[in-house]
């Protein structure tokens, strides 16, 4: 049992250590999936400048993805629909309405130059293994720019997940350029849906915003969705009206969707209904409004790490400088390699050291006649002398090229690589100047081009939104009966309409012995035969309404008085307005008012009623007792 419970727990480890860092997480390096990596790679090993079938790349792909094609089909358009990396041709589907793509022999790719000048570079990128060993794949792309705030990521993994939201890419790169002059910045979403949303609880990429839907109500009896709220579809936004509609939440007369290339859903109002009154509700019952969590977990040096926006900004402003100063090095070792080899071939050619070789009959005399040739000019050399390799080099040149060697065309040749060794020495010197220029000519190639990501504007608009309560914009449609004969409460009694009220509405019940109560409305329910006061337990409403209680003390038997608020309750429990065993005689609920005692006739009481005026006595808690009225034993009391 002990080896098993071992074989299980280590099994179990490989396999949760497997989905998170190479199926759902993104890594942070280059913001991407292992099949969306092994799909740019295929990518940018087909890439020809032309369009290729998607059915070509996904069977090109398999041979790095051991997961199958269509997993690679459905990750291949939903990374070309992100409109940054991989361009289309064909029906990849629609982000509105929600319909998928064409089968993948009818629709066309390629790789873009904008996933060429962030992601490819073969000479930085480490290579491993594919998964059967036959073929070699990327282990990370070296990204210039957080491809993962761009494109966004959701995936679920063992024991967690991630939900990173897409970025506008121009304020991507701004905020990288900010990083890198040590400036204060601030990144918040976009979305290609556009729409509405609410930041204030962004809390840098690991709290939640507020999207909503774009109306046009300029119409006062018809609203047009123009915009959706991001992670809905036309298909769901009119299947949550349609829900809302049968719950009688709204009142509509018809709706239409007449979305092509833009968002259009018309709603035309009921009769008696108004836009304005419409818009809150529909932000309260359906898709139209919409709370997205998130939560930025990347993949960080093989280990999950949430992290904040800002911080992955950071991370890729010093991995930009990093990659850049890597290329120029590259860059300039290959101008060095270049020069040398120019050199020798220069001497080679203008000293004649080839007329040598002539006489000589084995490789190595031949190679040690080179060599000999090239002693006088060993200062012009350099200290890296010259090489087997070099002297190997040097013999393959042609003799046709030797004859039409040009030597004013060598010299500019040189002088240009020179011009460009000094202008990379410079670039290294001021690395962050030059990363600076590097991002501002990617922000002037994207605005160039509307095809990706729309040019780099900003679709979706930020601003603050009014929390909607909902018991505010329900409907208050619901008509509460109460039949005094039978003392039945409810919305299916034949008796008199004491309130309308919502769905979410309680209703408070005032006896006439002064004892109070809330509860859930039902269809039919015995509230007693002698409810004095029905109405909706509100406790902003209630908070305004004084209740006057005019008792009998169980003790002395005199008039008491007391007014009070109701403020708060449980749920089903009883209360009472009046001390434990007082006789309530009175109870009344305007502001302004005159009532009467009569008292009860006894030896040398002359005076047998009384008024007073309610309004002269001070309102206090519920719970504090109430103020004698007078001294005589009293019978009644009556309000005017």
């Amino acid at each position: 049992m002990a080896f098993i419970k071992n074989l299980f727990d280590k099994n179990f480890l490989e396999y949760a250590s497997y989905v998170i860092r190479d199926r759902a997480i993104p890594d942070l390096e280059d913001g991407l999936k292992p099949v969306q990596r092994r799909i740019l790679h295929s990518l940018f090993e087909m890439d020809d400048g032309k369009f290729h079938k998607v059915a070509n790349v996904v069977g090109h792909c398999m041979k790095y993805h051991p997961h199958g094609d269509a997993s690679i089909g459905d990750a291949l358009v939903v990374l070309a629909n992100k409109e940054y990396f991989i361009e289309r041709q064909g029906n990849f589907g629609n982000l509105f309405t929600g319909d998928g793509a064409s089968a993948p022999r009818y629709i066309e790719c390629r790789i873009t130059p904008l996933a060429k000048d962030i992601f490819y570079n073969p000479k930085l990128t480490e290579y491993a293994p594919s998964y059967d060993g036959r073929n070699k794949e990327p282990v990370l792309f070296p990204a210039k720019i957080p491809a993962v705030l761009v494109m966004g990521a959701e995936g679920i993994a063992v024991g967690m997940s991630t939900k990173i939201l897409p970025h506008n890419i121009i304020e991507v790169l701004e905020a990288e350029k900010a990083a890198l002059t040590g400036k204060k910045f601030a990144l918040y979403p976009d979305f290609p849906t556009g729409g509405l949303m609410d930041v204030s609880a962004y809390n840098d990429g690991n709290g939640k915003i507020v999207t909503r839907a774009k109306f046009d109500t300029s119409d006062p009896k018809r609203i047009v969705i123009r915009e959706l709220p991001f992670g809905s579809t036309t298909e769901s936004v009119i299947a949550s009206i349609e829900t809302a509609v049968k719950a009688g939440r709204l009142k509509i007369q018809s709706i239409n969707d007449y979305t092509a290339e833009n968002v259009e859903i018309e709603i035309k109002l009921a009769r008696g209904v108004y836009s304005e009154e419409t818009v809150d509700a529909l932000y309260a019952w359906t898709e139209c409004e919409q709370s997205i969590s998130v939560n930025l977990l990347v993949i960080k040096d093989n280990y999950p790490e949430i992290m904040t926006v800002t911080a992955i900004i950071k991370y890729h402003a010093k991995q930009l400088s990093s990659i850049l100063t890597k290329e120029l090095e590259l860059e300039k070792k290959t101008l060095l390699e270049k020069i040398h080899l120019r050199t020798l071939e220069r001497i080679f050619i203008e000293e004649r050291i080839y007329k040598g070789i002539e006489t000589q009959k084995t490789a190595e005399s031949v190679q040690n006649a080179v060599i000999k040739g090239f002693t006088p000019f060993a200062k012009e050399i350099g200290a890296r002398g010259i090489s087997d390799d070099d002297v190997e080099y040097l013999l393959k040149i042609p003799i046709r090229r030797i004859s039409l060697y040009d030597i004013n065309r060598a010299r500019a040749e040189m002088e240009e690589i020179k011009a460009r060794i000094k202008q990379i020495n410079a670039h290294l010197k001021d690395i962050t100047g030059y990363s600076l220029s590097f991002l501002d000519g990617i922000i002037a190639k994207i605005k160039a081009n509307p095809e990706a990501g729309g040019g780099g504007i900003r679709r979706t608009k930020m601003g603050a939104f009014e929390k909607i309560n909902i018991k505010e914009v329900a409907r208050q449609d619901i008509e509460l009966k109460y039949d005094k004969a039978t003392g039945y409460l409810g919305t299916a009694v034949s008796g008199e309409v004491v309130c309308a009220m919502s769905q979410f509405d309680r209703v408070l019940i005032v006896r006439k012995n002064g004892t109070w109560i809330v509860k859930d409305v039902h269809e039919k329910e015995f509230a007693g035969e002698n409810a004095w006061y029905i109405g909706i337990a509100d406790k902003e409403t209630l908070a305004k309404k004084v209740f006057t209680v005019i008792y009998k003390d169980a003790k002395s038997g005199c008039g008491c008085i007391k007014r009070c608020v109701i403020e708060g309750w449980i749920m089903n429990k009883e209360y009472t307005l009046a001390p434990e065993g007082a006789d309530v005689l009175l109870i009344d609920t305007r502001d302004k008012f005159e009532f009467t005692l009569k008292y009860i006739p006894k030896p040398r009481i002359k005076v047998l009623e009384e008024t007073f005026k309610a309004g002269s006595y001070t309102v206090k808690g519920i719970k504090a007792a109430g103020v004698r009225l007078s001294n005589k034993e009293v019978k009644s009391a009556a309000g005017k």
